[in-house]
């Protein structure tokens, strides 16, 4: 058996050990690999791995393809990738990339609907996750600015940007309240360059040779906490900023994995967190108006005496209890436990989005909620982290 010492769900990474000695004993001893650097364009690696349609290792080989920030579907993070053109199936991924003795690199997804188009986890981003588990005893996370930006190739917008000839550099379009660099970027900077790396108007920074990559890889390879330094073009001058980079804790996350779901019931009420797997399930058009904010979300209801008439709000954020903002779930059931007059009378009012209301007598949820709780077998009304 095997013990979990570390996961990183955005590099797609774990970090097992084994305690019992005779696993690296039998049936012969074990030789650990050696991690090689970063594989040049067109090198041979041989892909080992445990793939689907049959039982024995399997190895297939390719040549490197292509070096490029790409999207991790398993947690839907942008880190540097290695394409290959080795076979890469269901079972291979946490199988090594080799290059003669050495590993370029982890296998761990494939291009769908493509031909022989794999991908594998660069050896940097491997000793960024070991990195992190040995510094802090437990992965943190790769570092983030928390901007979207935009391609400056157009000539007429970079002269309307104030930019001279000799500037290159991308637009910034928006800003994540939650990262560092909040304190420091505005809305419309020209970031032009990254801890002294000029980024050229395509977004790319140089990476080795002839070959270039999009800049954030630079922001990832800095370690958690670490100042760096940022130059930026604002009103047409050009200013120098320290931003101490951390991985950017989101107001929608984009996976909840290794957590138990967070939930509150109130009156067969059921209200959750957004999350990106919340919306997924909603549907496929959950990026309209109203669900882009740190809010609790009226999901469903469980029909009850109590609740007569709401059940058809659903999937609705709740926008404000006796017209206070709502922050968050726990804030949510505070305002909850204050209702909006004493004894038999006392009401909760609920704003949602599109200004649909409810009402609900607060002694009568008190007296439906074990009711409600027996009925659809419902071990806690409210989620222990709430």
């Amino acid at each position: 058996m095997a013990d979990v010492q570390a996961v990183g769900h955005d590099c797609d990474l774990a970090l097992l050990s084994v305690e019992d000695d005779a696993f690296w004993s039998a049936p012969t001893d074990m030789l650990p690999l050696q991690l090689g650097g970063l594989p040049a364009l067109q090198q041979d690696v041989v892909v080992v791995g445990y793939p689907t349609g049959g039982d024995n290792t399997s190895v297939t080989s390719g040549v490197v393809s292509r070096v490029e920030v790409a999207q991790y579907a398993h947690a839907a993070s942008h880190l540097m990738a290695i394409q290959i053109d080795a076979a890469i199936n269901p079972g291979n991924s946490g199988g090594p990339a080799l290059q003669g003795n050495m590993v370029a690199g982890v296998a761990f997804q494939n291009l769908p609907h493509a031909d022989n188009i794999g991908y594998i986890i660069p050896t940097d981003v491997v000793m960024h996750f070991l990195t992190e588990v040995a510094l802090y005893g437990a992965y943190k996370g790769y570092c983030t600015l928390g901007i979207l930006c935009q391609n400056l190739e157009n000539k007429d917008l970079r002269v309307a940007l104030g930019m001279d000839h000799s500037m290159t550099g991308i637009l910034i379009n928006t800003i994540q309240p939650t990262a560092a660099s909040a304190l420091v970027v505005k809305k419309g900077d020209v970031l032009l360059e990254f801890d002294g790396v000029p980024i050229a108007n395509d977004g790319t920074v140089h990476l080795r040779l002839r070959e270039r990559i999009y800049f954030s890889y630079l922001v990832t390879l800095k370690p958690t906490g670490q100042a760096s330094h940022i130059k930026l073009l604002r009103d047409g001058k050009v200013q120098n900023h320290e931003v101490v980079v951390h991985p950017n804790e989101l107001l929608v996350p984009v996976h909840t994995y290794d957590r138990l779901p967070s939930y509150l019931i109130f009156a067969g009420l059921v209200f959750v967190p957004l999350s990106q797997p919340y919306l997924h399930e909603y549907g496929d058009d959950w990026g309209a108006p109203g669900f882009h904010t740190n809010a609790s979300h009226h999901a469903g209801v469980l029909v009850d005496d109590v609740n007569t008439g709401y059940q058809q709000f659903q999937n609705l954020q709740v926008k404000e209890v006796h017209g206070v903002e709502v922050l968050n779930l726990a804030h949510l059931q505070e305002l909850i436990q204050q209702p909006s007059e004493d004894g038999d009378n006392a009401y909760v009012q609920f704003l949602l989005e599109d200004d649909r209301v409810m009402v609900v007598n607060l002694k009568a949820a008190n007296e439906a909620a074990q009711r409600i709780a027996d009925r659809y077998r419902i071990p806690a009304l409210v989620s222990v982290d709430v």
